[in-house]
């Protein structure tokens, strides 16, 4: 994509007389592909090419390509010491993550090892790029050759990823051992690891040569050399895998749903309209930033966000943008504190609530968090996470409230999770607000879990329906327990408060679902209890009478709208 076909270009090999010297190329940025134009003039020395070359003198494709990147960061210096995650990203439009290899101590850890091999092996076999690096620390270590050959500060491009079978003829496949193993290119197309498994090492004997030959193990200082992934967990400090987001429906690999939106921080005077309210630090203005919502529909789902900030750009003759220290949360709801986290059974129960499940408006208050990414002044921020299945609400912030700039929110998930952005912070008055009234009152209910169920041989198959003035919350079925734990959230705006909350529980059946109970919850504004169990009633008799079973439930009510 980043080179268009020779068509799409301004020359024709078989005119080669209607040739102007124009050259096309792509790159992705801020969310799509964007046409840099150039001339073939390239800067020399001594008629020498200075920066990006092949080895073949007529070949000119990479210094080119060069040229136009550094068109479109603003001139060659910016390209200086570049950030290796953002040029994956813009070469691709896929989604970077960065591995700290020290910090996780996948050296050390063999299970986590094995898991982040198994990871990357993916991403290559997929077509995602790769890359390695030895952090810098100084600007002496820049570029500092170490003992074992490697050198400091590089991005080193991950090449192949193997399980490379050791032993030689039929006893290799008898011992079926195999060794996961790495190959690496210094761009400097030179300089190689000389320890185990480099390109003389002796190593090399415990493989058959009919493998050899299939890796394509050379003894040239061309730059590439092998090494195992527990060695480069050990040498190496940092890894950025770069993930081709597959979202075609025609293809045999996973494929991923993309919610794409954009947002902006702005500065505002009135609190409900300011969009830059910094990170969770700044608990006053915190929700004073961007929110949008999205679902989870699968029982457990893997659901990968990316936050990519518009650099503001700074002088051209340097090129560089300026980033702010970005990041974001991911909230699902509030568990109950310790004190109140028993319910009937004396079971202590999880705290894993979504944020409330028929949610339209902003979040006002602090809810359980489910997830946070780091926050740090790059270009974009990734977060790979697995999350129950439930709604959820992410807060995109820069660190220091006030602060202001563009982003991009991508969201992928396993199916649709109709993601949006939640604009307003209380339901809207309409010519009709008048004549049907406007709500007075808005109240949170979440339904903990029940205990002592009505029953039977194989136990309960319960769910919890919420039910308030014709808007109603229903959970997922707990099976085969008559001690469910619902955890299930609704938020109502109420024009008539007098009139009580219903919470029921019903048993799941094949032909006709059973009703177990319900309790009416008045709900006031000025309750201050906000744990209830209740005995289950039934609906009929005027005179309700009590049922097997309670219900624990946690209410929050208040006169201000905006209060959750």
């Amino acid at each position: 994509m980043v080179i268009p076909d020779w068509k799409e270009q301004e020359w024709d090999p078989e005119k080669p007389n209607a040739y102007a010297g124009i050259f096309h190329f792509h790159f992705w940025r801020f969310g799509e592909w964007v046409d840099v134009v150039i001339d073939d003039r390239l800067p020399t020395v001594n008629n020498q090419l200075i920066y990006c070359h092949s080895s073949s003198r007529n070949e000119f494709w990479c210094a080119l390509v060069e040229k136009a990147y550094a068109k479109l960061a603003g001139c060659y210096q910016a390209l200086d010491g570049g950030n290796t995650a953002d040029a994956l990203v813009d070469f691709t439009g896929g989604v970077s993550e960065p591995i700290d290899l020290t910090e996780g101590d996948f050296a050390n850890d063999e299970a986590k090892r094995n898991q982040l091999f198994e990871r990357v092996l993916k991403v290559h076999s997929r077509g995602g790029l790769i890359s390695a690096s030895i952090k810098a620390v100084t600007a002496a270590d820049m570029e500092a050759r170490l003992a074992c050959g490697l050198v400091k500060g590089h991005a080193y491009a991950i090449t192949d990823v193997r399980k490379v079978r050791l032993g030689h003829g039929l006893l290799a496949f008898f011992k079926s051992e195999k060794l996961d193993m790495i190959r690496l290119r210094n761009p400097w197309g030179e300089r190689e690891w000389n320890g185990p498994w480099s390109d003389t090492s002796e190593e090399w004997q415990k493989v058959s040569k009919s493998e050899r030959e299939k890796l394509g193990v050379t003894v040239q200082d061309d730059g590439e050399f092998w090494m195992t992934f527990e060695d480069l967990c050990r040498y190496f400090t940092d890894i950025i895998k770069c993930r081709l987001i597959n979202t075609s429906y025609l293809s045999i690999h996973k494929t991923w749903e993309e919610a794409r939106l954009r947002g902006a921080w702005t500065r505002h005077e009135d609190p409900l309209q300011n969009r830059s309210g910094g990170c969770i630090n700044h608990k006053d203005t915190f929700f004073q930033n961007p929110q949008y919502i999205f679902d989870v529909k699968k029982p457990e789902d893997e659901v990968l966000i990316c936050i990519q900030q518009r650099p503001k750009q700074s002088t051209r003759r340097d090129g560089k943008g300026e980033n702010l220290a970005i990041g974001f949360d991911i909230y699902k709801g509030s568990g109950p504190p310790e004190s109140e986290a028993l319910l009937g059974t004396g079971r202590r129960h999880p705290g894993q609530s979504q944020v409330e499940e028929n949610r339209q408006y902003r979040m006002h208050s602090l809810q359980h968090r489910a997830a946070s990414s780091i926050y740090i002044n790059s270009r974009s921020v990734f977060l790979r996470t697995e999350q129950p299945e439930g709604r959820y609400v992410i807060i995109p912030t820069t660190f220091e409230p006030g602060h202001t700039g563009e982003f991009l929110l991508r969201v992928f998930t396993d199916v649709p999770a109709n993601c949006r952005e939640l604009r307003l912070d209380e339901p809207p008055r309409t010519c009709w607000s008048s004549l049907c009234g406007y709500p007075q009152q808005v109240t949170q209910v979440h339904v903990l879990g029940a205990a002592g169920l009505k029953d039977s041989p194989t136990g309960a198959n319960s769910y919890v329906i919420i039910k308030c003035e014709g808007d109603k919350v229903r959970s997922a079925v707990q099976k085969g327990t008559s001690t469910p734990e619902y955890d299930v959230k609704g938020v109502f705006y109420r024009k008539k408060p007098s009139q009580p909350i219903t919470v029921q529980i019903w048993n799941h059946r094949v032909l006709k679902d059973e009703f177990l109970g319900q309790v009416h919850l008045k709900a006031n504004a000025d309750d201050l209890q906000a744990l209830h169990t209740l005995h289950l009633r039934d609906r009929n008799s005027r005179q309700p009478s009590d049922l097997p079973g309670t219900v624990a439930v946690r209410v929050l009510s208040s006169a201000s709208l905006t209060a959750v």
